[in-house]
């Protein structure tokens, strides 16, 4: 393992015994690293960690104007590459941790296609017509999932559960839902749907520009508790999303803000 520095686990996760392991849901590759490193860092030692993606793959082309842009941002030469790269690398950094890593290969809100009956000839010129989310800004980021995407939450469930069943997990780290991302709002719902202990955490960098809802965790008897004793941890982990960080981080600086955790039931 290579928690780098040890570190005091944050007082919130004082009841959870040693050796008994933390699932952490991950909307896409770089995720629950991102919002949830320096924590991962700070307990690897004593707690086993199991890190599930919901969403790690993309479709075929025709893409949407959206996904097109984004691949360009990440200067792929094509989804299949982009994604088989992004899981290689999110395998590497939390296998450099110390964590076990599942992909459960849902595609991406970006890429994801409506049931079209047949093929439509019209998608060739316009992918929008065929996809859920036909726009990021007006879609996707607006954080209204679409009536199609629930048969998601009800397929994901139970393969989570049966994998937090086979590592003996009894707490679960989530997204809160920070920037409304339509991706990180069904991983909630899945945590949620679990029956387990559910820690939300807030997510990184959406948090450093847009609030978190105060009558979602009003609504959920969740008390805010920042984790700052893990900054360097989460940076270097962070650094390893190759396909992301500069995207994500235009002028390559990774603010050195605290991690924030939700934790139901914690006055």
């Amino acid at each position: 393992m290579t928690g780098g520095t040890p570190r005091s686990a944050p007082t919130f996760l004082a009841d959870v015994p040693p050796g008994e392991a933390l699932l952490f849901l991950s909307a896409h590759l770089d995720d629950a690293v991102l919002s949830c490193g320096g924590l991962m860092a700070a307990v690897v030692d004593q707690h086993p960690l199991l890190v599930v993606t919901i969403f790690s793959e993309a479709s075929p082309p025709p893409h949407t104007r959206a996904a097109r842009t984004f691949l360009r941002q990440c200067g792929a030469p094509n989804a299949a590459t982009l994604f088989a790269e992004r899981r290689a690398e999110d395998r590497a950094v939390l296998d450099g941790l110390g964590a076990r890593v599942e992909h459960l290969g849902e595609v991406d809100a970006l890429f994801r296609r409506r049931g079209v009956p047949g093929p439509l000839h019209a998608a060739e010129r316009l992918p929008e017509l065929v996809h859920r989310y036909p726009t990021y800004r007006f879609d996707i980021a607006l954080g209204r999932v679409s009536r199609g995407d629930r048969k998601i939450v009800d397929d994901v469930t139970p393969r989570v559960r049966a994998l937090a069943d086979e590592v003996g997990a009894r707490t679960v780290f989530c997204p809160v839902g920070v920037g409304r991302h339509v991706d990180h709002l069904l991983t909630r719902r899945i945590g949620e749907a679990l029956g387990l202990r559910v820690i939300h955490y807030s997510d990184f960098p959406y948090d450093l520009t847009h609030p978190t809802d105060p009558a979602f965790l009003a609504g959920h008897g969740a008390a805010r508790r920042a984790f700052a004793d893990g900054t360097a941890d989460r940076e270097r982990l962070v650094r390893g999303y190759t396909t992301q960080v500069d995207a994500l981080f235009g002028d390559g600086t990774i603010p050195a803000t605290p991690e924030v955790y939700y934790p139901e039931g914690v006055s």
